[in-house]
Formats: structure tokens, C-alpha cells, sequence
């Protein structure tokens, strides 16, 4: 399995997403909600996050993440032990602006 991880701001609020790239080809996505959606391609699902404003973290340079408030510095993708654990992790309130 991928992982690669995605963001969105709506406000003040980082809202982080996982995409999941299955063996099989097909794709899921966590949500900040703890929803998790299936997809039949990694493809659909990356159209699906790009539709619903999300980026991919790792694409994003400095000057990409102080536009959306938040430094590279102060912010990383969530770490835990299962998908129940990140829930609290993934809707970050920014604070100040960076």
C-alpha cells in the first residue's frame, strides 16, 4: 500500500486527508471526518480530493503553505497506530496566521 497525504484549510482549520493506494489498484480515502471512501482507481480518487480543494502535501513548497496559513515547519502529516487513533489528529486549528 501508498500513502500519500492531502490538505485542505477552511478558515483557520487544516483538514488533512489520506489517500490509500490498494494492491488491486483500487484507492481509499480517510477523511478528517473518519469517513472513508473507496475508489476504483488512485486516479479518481486524486480527482475527487482536487475537486473537494484538497493538495497534496508534498507538492506544496513554503510559500504554498503561508498562503494557506501554516508554515512547513510547524506542520507535518498525523502519525498513529490505526485510522481510530489519527480521527483527533487530522483538524488542526491554525492559530495566528503564520
Amino acid at each position: 500500500m501508498n500513502d500519500t497525504w492531502w490538505i485542505a484549510t477552511l478558515g483557520r482549520q487544516l483538514l488533512w486527508a489520506r489517500l490509500r493506494e490498494r494492491e488491486a489498484g483500487t484507492a481509499e480515502v480517510l477523511d478528517h471526518e473518519g469517513n472513508l471512501h473507496t475508489y476504483d482507481s488512485e486516479d479518481t480518487a486524486r480527482s475527487m480530493l482536487l475537486d473537494a480543494g484538497y493538495v497534496e502535501f508534498d507538492g506544496l513548497d513554503e510559500d504554498d503553505a503561508l498562503e494557506r496559513g501554516f508554515s512547513l515547519d510547524e506542520v507535518a502529516p498525523p502519525r498513529a497506530d490505526s485510522d481510530e487513533g489519527l480521527l483527533p489528529l487530522m483538524n488542526v486549528s491554525l492559530g495566528r496566521r503564520a
